[in-house]
């Protein structure tokens, strides 16, 4: 299991013409691990699924070329293509990462246990490398595919080695918090999919989060990951959430890109992928602010 920590969907920068800005994004990288922020790439935040399989295995090669330690990294390898998750796993897990966090298959409706299962089977026997572990991602809002504790059991009975943990962004507390009682003294991870519950996560035994705003807010995050049995935790989690909530009075990626724009004065990192658009001239300015009201110090003029 990937050890307590913080990990992170790393947004995915791009230049103008939209192709990907491998060298925005290892400096992004590397100041995520600077505050001891792992690497959860091409996740959902990423705009991951606005990637093609191509330019996630590029910009994977641009951070081991750049050094960036592979055991940081939890790349995102979940398609709808058998094909394409196979692909990426196996890069990933040739690069040496910890491990690789894999969406259910989510184009077609209401996918049986039995094919969910089979899905997975096959990444495992395809990939065919013992160094896998395979993270499962729970987010039934987006992908309209549920992880269920059903299936967690198959998956575990069947490859204890391989399937390692998940991401639970469900949104409901008692099922996260079902999930860690469940399965992790068995050595199941299960991370929070926010810090919003990053306290309740790890005083129910769970490892810690991979959470959207880790991008933005990594060393408030981090240290309550480290401080949490402390006497001031349950203040500190009511700071991190009140600034999750206003990166949430937005469409939160666009947001985010905005904050690392306003605040690194760089404002090639507002572009987004279509169908997503970027904050307006006035979203910006006014989140800018209040942020800045909010006494957000993150980010510097450091890359």
């Amino acid at each position: 299991m990937v050890a307590p920590a913080v990990f992170s969907p790393v947004l995915t920068p791009f230049t103008a013409d939209l192709s990907p800005d491998s060298e925005r994004f290892v400096q992004h990288c590397r100041w995520l691990l600077r505050h001891d922020v792992g690497l959860a790439v091409f996740g959902t935040n990423s705009e991951g699924n606005s990637l093609s399989v191509p330019e996630k295995c590029e910009l994977l090669d641009a951070l081991i070329r750049a050094g960036l330690p592979t055991q940081r990294m939890l790349p995102a390898t979940g398609s709808c293509s058998l094909s394409d998750a196979v692909a990426l796993s196996n890069a990933a897990t040739q690069a040496g990462s910890a491990g690789v966090l894999v969406l259910p298959p989510f184009y077609y409706n209401n996918p049986s246990e039995d094919g969910l299962f089979r899905f997975y089977a096959e990444l495992v026997e395809r990939v065919g490398d013992a160094r896998l572990r395979i993270y499962l991602y729970h987010i039934p809002a987006v992908s309209g595919v549920p992880i269920t504790a059903a299936l967690v059991r198959r998956l575990l009975k069947a490859y204890p080695h391989a399937i390692a943990g998940m991401k639970d962004t469900g949104g409901d507390w008692a099922s996260t918090e079902s999930m860690i009682r469940e399965f992790g003294p068995g050595g199941f991870g299960v991370f929070a999919g926010t810090e919003t519950v990053l306290l309740a996560a790890l005083r129910a035994g769970g490892p810690g989060c991979i959470t959207a705003t880790a991008n933005v807010n990594p060393a408030r995050i981090v240290h309550l990951a480290r401080h949490w049995r402390d006497g001031g935790a349950d203040e500190l989690q009511r700071e991190l959430n009140a600034t999750r909530e206003i990166f949430a009075s937005y469409p939160l990626i666009a947001a985010m890109k905005s904050a690392v724009a306003g605040f690194r004065a760089d404002e090639g990192w507002r572009r987004v992928r279509p169908p997503l658009t970027a904050l307006s001239d006035g979203q910006h300015a006014e989140l800018l602010q209040r942020l800045t009201a909010h006494g957000f110090t993150s980010f510097n003029k450091e890359t």
